[in-house]
């Protein structure tokens, strides 16, 4: 009997996990996968909604932690934080020597996981190549597409463009996404059994979730970064002149998180808007929970293209940050105009529920991820058709 592979996982931000954690899970208890987990970046950062305590408590065993973040929260930082990256990630899978290496989406550090794997003839594991969204993400996607081995997508719209890209169509497959089988389990079983300000605390107002309330996750645009301020501070008039309960979370670490940050923490501190309440992180779980029973989102995280999707929850997508990306018929995509918003958020509120839609997969991604883990090859000959 051969020996399991080693694949070796880097989770490098707050979202990651909740994007690849059932995969993770299939790939631990395969007895032919061997799981080597390594948490990076701002995973490791309470600032941003340390998602260390939640992998720990699923029952992960973690294998290295990798500190790379710079402070500055500017294009120049997230440069040097990739270079760092590069850095302590070629170290790190020299000493485990995994098999293969999975890198997960698009969020500007990841190429440092592709880089490392790539640059040292470890075969490259991606999930989630092939979408478009328009700025520095989607470079960084094809970036990691060019440099993997085996493609996990999403869609079948992503797999056709992987394959245009000159990938083997052998090497392409559509599992859908592994965030989806959370969202398929919390379809299942939607009822909200925890008080989210009881469990996670959080600063701001005090209400209780059984009455109709919002959530907001607003992050910055790395190619709009200097407008990261005007633009938060934009969606906060409009959610406090609603005075609908909502339950507003924390951005990621990207160019302009400062400005996102200091304009969230100046409008509080000025206004102190008592039916707002702001959090870090949530468990996956308990996250959904508390967006399936949501009257609508708002933002502009690709939670509200993929899982919303699937659960039939209204959003309110604003700017650009998903531009292109595939989307259900749940979705109103609005510009940062404060009365666009607005009436984008009261048209939501009077319509009813959205259909869901399984265009990011049906709910079990993680499980087919690791059968075809233990089975495929690891490494393909490209495919050129330039």
């Amino acid at each position: 009997m051969s020996k399991p592979r080693k694949i070796c996982a880097v989770i490098t931000a707050r979202p990651s996990y909740s994007r690849v954690k059932t995969a993770l899970q299939a790939i631990k208890e395969h007895p032919m996968l061997e799981l080597q987990l390594v948490v990076a970046g701002s995973a490791l950062l309470d600032r941003y909604g340390n998602a260390l305590h939640f992998i720990e408590k699923d029952g992960f065993t973690i294998n290295e932690k990798v500190f790379m973040v710079l402070e500055g929260e500017n294009k120049t930082a997230m440069a040097k934080t990739t270079g760092l990256g590069v850095m302590e990630l070629s170290n790190v899978f020299y000493n485990l020597q995994p098999d293969a290496v999975l890198t997960i989406a698009d969020r500007f550090e990841t190429i440092a996981t592709s880089i490392a794997a790539a640059y040292q003839n470890i075969p490259l594991i991606h999930l989630q190549g092939g979408e478009v969204t328009g700025n520095i993400d989607e470079k960084v996607r094809h970036a990691n597409t060019k440099l993997a081995d085996i493609h996990f997508v999403t869609s079948e719209d992503a797999k056709e463009r992987v394959i245009k890209m000159g990938e083997n169509p052998e090497a392409v497959y559509n599992t859908g996404c592994p965030s989806i089988d959370i969202a398929a389990e919390v379809k299942d079983a939607p009822f909200l059994d925890f008080d989210p300000i009881e469990r996670y605390g959080g600063v701001g107002g005090s209400f209780k979730a059984d009455q109709q309330y919002l959530v907001v996750m607003q992050h910055p645009v790395t190619t709009e970064y200097h407008q990261a301020k005007e633009d938060v501070l934009k969606t906060l008039r409009v959610i406090d002149a609603l005075k609908i309960p909502t339950y507003w979370f924390w951005p990621n670490v990207d160019a302009g998180a400062d400005g996102t940050s200091n304009g969230i923490r100046s409008y509080r501190e000025k206004h102190n808007p008592q039916h707002i309440r702001f959090f870090k992180n949530m468990e996956p779980n308990d996250f959904l929970k508390l967006l399936v029973n949501s009257a609508c989102l708002i933002g502009n995280s690709s939670v509200g293209i993929r899982e919303c999707s699937f659960l039939g929850v209204p959003v309110v997508n604003i700017g650009t940050r998903q531009n292109r990306r595939l989307r259900g018929n749940n979705v109103i995509d609005v510009t940062y105009k404060e009365a666009a918003i607005k009436l984008a958020i009261e048209q939501q509120l009077e319509q009813p529920r959205n259909t869901p839609s399984d265009v990011y997969g049906s709910g079990n991604s993680g499980k087919r991820i690791a059968e075809i883990l233990a089975e495929a090859p690891l490494s393909f000959h490209k495919t050129i058709t330039y």
